[in-house]
Order: structure tokens, then C-alpha cells, then sequence
């Protein structure tokens, strides 16, 4: 018995350290090295209706305000007349932002919890029946006007949309090849420029529609702004059949589930493909100078839990990682949010606002949703477009610093030179303006999603995103709530050149920052994870993580 022993403490020893299973490896090759099928353009699909809808409803807001002011304050005088006051108009487009950094927190982490599956179409649920909330806001009690349920609505409606930002991001990445997997997920991300333009095409449809009736009682707009929130339901009602059928990941199943079995018959259903045996690893080792056949088999690790959290961040090597693409997405969404909210701003800046005193109600409206319409197809769809095709060969880190480094340069330029540029040339303005979108999305604002993504281990993916999202969040909401509180001093839009020179400020403070993402172009999640480094390996690993069978110790013993 203590020949057997100390054969077993032997084996033990040398255990692999960078193939734990076969089984495992097989697996993941079988998903790094897969064909682009039609599977991976259902996900594709699937999780880009979610951010169609998420941005749809974030962006919509832009258009139903403006037309609230026209039915809620039609009765004000002088200057608050058909405008929405600025300190609602911001509680209510900042309370969606609120409920969407919650939701990113709380969903990041069941997804590592509970799974990608169990949680996956939770967050379109809610994002259904609040946007159904949404379009029936009205003021039904005392003290409770329409902008407070509005306000209610939209928190909790943003806290659908947080979950969906970790939810969609893990799958797609989990089960796209290495080779694509950066395009995959830029191609998801990009279909929230979609849900933008759309929120404006379908503004201009009904009013269109409503153009007659409008025009005799401006009233009539209380029906379009409604109707323009509430179509944002119907692409996540699409989707939601199929968000809650979607199989579980391999890589969970296989790292947190422990389920190498399952896992297998997983791969083999989605890629169409047998990865082969799944349950043992054959090794050959030594035992008393003699090779031996054996068997390693991993130990079921326990689910995530915050001690672990803390214990693998807590490292300086993982915690840069994660504190780098937390403060660049930080930094991105003061300059993304503060522009994109405020497009109206920027509009009558350029003279598309229309005139108040000469245009009628309808025009301004209508003028409003297609200078958003020709904003957007300038810079922000071309940006998306960009990286979609280029993300794999010239690199997230690299695309990130030449984002960052151009925004910081074109908000100096516009922040210093606002009335000079304005003055001389709106279409020279434009160009800067347009450049500036284009860069955004063509740079931090698709890399900081596709990147979180990417570099954290299974056991922490979701959980890493959602922070990093969160933090993102966190920026829009000061952004919203803080510095566009600013933009009348001195008068009417007055302080808008300080502000863009603010957002340089911050457009730097990202490009520092990126200096602490790895670049992830071309490699398995394992190897930008970490999952095969000392934290993973039984060198570091408390050996009774891992077991030789018994058939492994009897033949040690033999031998």
C-alpha cells in the first residue's frame, strides 16, 4: 500500500501543466479553429438584435424629448415654452444610463454564477415590458407627472439593457474561432449604430404620418413620441425565442460546470463536428525511471464565488488588465454620451435646429430626426464598418491608441477653435464633427466592448465585462448629469467649447490607459486569460485540485 502511495504522490507531480484534459483541449480547438458557419451568424444575429434594441431605446429619448417639450410645456412663456425643462430632460435620459450600469454589475456577475444560458433573455424580458412601460407614461397621480414614470420606467428598462452589454459579449466570444473572433463581436456591438439611425427613420415615418394632424394641434405629437418608443419592442420580441434556446458555452460548461461530457456534445451540435473523447487524458510519465500510461483527472473546481475574485484580481498582473479597460471605457463614454444624448445641440449649432420663430412645429421636429439620421451615417455607421473589417488583422490595441490619439487631437481642435470653425465654415465644422464620430467607433468605442471580452478568465468573463461596462456607465452619467449641467454658463449653450476640451482631457486619459489592455488579435482566450499561467497550473494549485485515478495509481503500482 505505501509502494501504491508513493507512486500516486509521483504521478501527481507530474501532472501536465498546460494540458489539463484532452478532453478540454480538444474542445477548445474544435472552437478556435472552427469554420465561420451559419451557427456563428444566428449568434451573430441573435445577440445584435439585443443591441439593436438596447441602443434603439438609449437613443430614442433623443427625439421623444424633444417632442414632450412641444406637449408638456406648450403652455410655458418665453424661453421654457415647447421645451422640456434641462434639469427632467436630463434625470430622465440619465436614469436609463443609472439602470444600465446596475444591470451590467448584477448580470456580470450571474453570468459566471448561474451560467450564460440561465441568464440569457432575462435582460430582453425586461427590456420588453419596459419599453411597453415606456410608451404608456403618463402623469396618473398627484406628484407623478409623465416624466417621473417615464423616469421609473427607463431606470429599470436600462437595467435590462446592462445585462444584456456582459450577456452578449461572453456567448459570442466563447463561441467564435479565434481568427474572427474579433469581427464577431465588433459585428454585434455595431448593430447599436443601426438601432440609432432607426430611432430616427421611424421618427420621420410617423411623423410623416402625422403631418396633417400636427400641424393643426401640436398635441398631436403626445401620440408620435409614444408610438416612436414603443416600436422598440418589436426586434427584442423577435429575438426572445431564440436568446432563451441558445445552448450553454463549452467553455463554461467545461471550466465552471465541469460538465466535460455535456460540453462535448455541445461542440458537437453547434460546429457540426466530433472533438473526439472528452472524459480522459492519457500521459505518459515515469515512475522509478520507467514510462507509464496514466490518467489526469481535473477536480470539479467550486463556482465563482467573491473570495476568489478578490484573490485572482488582487494580483498586480490581472488587476492592471482590469483597471485598464475599465478607465478607458470610463473615459470613452464621457466624450460618447455627452455627444450623442445632446445631438440636438450640436444640430442647431450647424443650422439644421431649424428656426423656431419662422419653421413650423412639424419641420422642427422633423428636421431634428434627420440631422440625427445624417450625424450618424456620416461618422458613426462608417466607423462601425471599419472596424468590423479590420479588427482582426490590424489589432484592438492598435485600433484602441490610434482612436484615442485622434479624438484627443479633433476635440482639441473644436474645443479652441468652436466659434472660429463655426464662423468661417459650418461644413469645415461638420468635417471635424463627422471625423470625431468616426474615430469614436472607429476605435474606443468598439474596443473597449470587444476587448473586456476577450482577456478575463472563464470563471470572471462576464463578471470582468460588466465592471468594465459599468464603469462605462459610470462616465455617461457624469457626463449627462455633471458637465452638460454646465453647458448654459455664461448663456445658451455657451459653455460647449469648454466641454469638448474636457473630453480631450478624457480622450487622453484613455490612451494612457491602454497601455494596460494586452493586444488579443489572433490568440485563444486561454492563452490572453491566463488560464494556462501559475494561477492554473498544479505547481501552483493546491494538488488536491487534481486526482490520478485509480486505474492510473494500479498501474503505477504494476510498473
Amino acid at each position: 500500500m505505501s509502494h501504491i502511495q508513493d507512486n500516486k504522490v509521483a504521478l501527481e507531480d507530474h501532472v501536465p501543466t498546460h494540458d489539463e484534459t484532452v478532453a478540454r483541449r480538444n474542445a477548445l480547438e474544435a472552437i478556435d479553429n472552427a469554420k465561420f458557419s451559419w451557427f456563428h451568424v444566428k449568434t451573430i444575429i441573435v445577440a445584435g438584435i439585443g443591441f439593436y434594441t438596447d441602443q434603439y431605446d438609449l437613443f430614442a429619448i433623443n427625439i421623444a424629448m424633444y417632442m414632450m417639450g412641444f406637449v408638456y410645456y406648450a403652455d410655458a412663456e418665453g424661453s421654457a415654452k415647447n421645451t422640456t425643462p434641462r434639469t427632467i430632460d436630463t434625470l430622465v435620459k440619465a436614469s436609463a444610463q443609472i439602470g444600465t450600469m446596475f444591470g451590467q454589475l448584477v448580470f456580470g456577475y450571474l453570468g459566471d454564477r448561474l451560467g450564460r444560458k440561465r441568464v440569457y433573455g432575462i435582460e430582453l424580458i425586461i427590456i420588453i415590458v419596459c419599453t411597453i412601460g415606456c410608451a404608456f407614461s403618463g402623469s396618473a397621480m398627484r406628484g407623478l407627472s409623465v416624466y417621473w414614470f417615464l423616469f421609473i420606467w427607463r431606470f429599470f428598462l436600462g437595467f435590462g439593457i446592462g445585462g444584456d452589454y456582459p450577456a452578449s459579449s461572453t456567448i459570442v466570444s466563447e463561441f467564435a474561432n479565434s481568427k474572427n473572433r474579433g469581427a464577431m463581436i465588433a459585428t454585434i456591438f455595431s448593430f447599436q449604430g443601426l438601432g440609432i439611425v432607426s430611432a430616427s427613420l421611424v421618427a420621420m415615418v410617423v411623423l410623416a404620418c402625422f403631418k396633417g394632424a400636427i400641424d393643426n394641434d401640436q398635441l398631436m405629437l403626445d401620440y408620435c413620441w409614444r408610438i416612436v418608443v414603443g416600436v422598440g419592442v418589436i426586434p427584442g420580441v423577435a429575438a426572445l425565442y431564440f436568446r432563451l434556446t441558445i445552448p450553454e458555452t463549452p467553455r463554461y460548461t467545461l471550466d465552471i460546470d465541469n460538465d466535460i461530457t455535456k460540453a462535448s456534445s455541445d461542440v458537437n451540435k453547434v460546429l457540426k463536428k466530433n472533438p473526439g473523447s472528452l472524459e480522459k487524458q492519457e500521459v505518459l510519465t515515469t515512475v522509478d525511471g520507467k514510462p507509464v500510461k496514466a490518467v489526469a483527472v481535473r477536480k470539479e473546481l467550486p463556482k465563482p464565488s467573491w473570495k476568489e475574485f478578490k484573490r485572482h484580481f488582487g494580483q498586480w498582473k490581472h488587476f492592471k488588465v482590469l483597471m485598464g479597460t475599465s478607465v478607458t471605457w470610463f473615459a470613452l463614454d464621457v466624450a460618447f454620451y455627452g455627444l450623442n444624448l445632446n445631438t440636438s445641440i450640436i444640430l442647431s449649432a450647424i443650422g439644421f435646429g431649424g428656426d423656431p420663430k419662422k419653421d413650423t412645429i412639424w419641420r422642427l421636429v422633423f428636421l431634428n430626426a434627420v440631422g440625427n439620421i445624417i450625424l450618424n451615417c456620416l461618422g458613426t455607421l462608417p466607423g462601425y464598418i471599419a472596424t468590423i473589417f479590420t479588427v482582426d488583422r490590424l489589432g484592438r490595441r492598435f485600433i484602441q491608441f490610434m482612436g484615442f490619439t485622434m479624438l484627443v487631437i479633433l476635440f482639441i481642435i473644436l474645443g479652441f477653435a468652436y466659434h472660429q470653425i463655426l464662423d468661417r465654415s459650418i461644413a469645415g465644422f461638420i468635417v471635424l464633427f463627422t471625423l470625431a464620430q468616426f474615430f469614436l467607433n472607429f476605435g474606443p468605442n468598439s474596443t473597449t466592448f470587444i476587448v473586456p471580452a476577450e482577456v478575463f478568465p472563464t470563471r470572471w468573463r462576464s463578471t470582468g465585462h460588466g465592471i468594465s461596462a459599468a464603469m462605462g456607465k459610470l462616465g455617461a452619467i457624469i457626463s449627462q448629469v455633471g458637465f452638460f449641467q454646465l453647458k448654459d454658463r455664461g448663456g445658451k449653450n455657451a459653455f460647449i467649447p469648454q466641454l469638448i476640451q474636457i473630453f480631450a482631457l478624457f480622450m487622453f486619459i484613455g490612451l494612457v490607459f491602454t497601455w494596460f489592455i494586452p493586444e488579443t488579435k489572433g490568440k485563444t482566450l486561454e492563452e490572453l486569460s491566463g488560464e494556462f499561467d501559475d494561477d492554473y497550473t498544479p505547481e501552483q494549485t493546491p494538488l488536491e485540485d487534481y486526482q490520478a485515478t485509480p486505474e492510473y495509481v494500479q498501474q503505477a503500482a504494476r510498473a
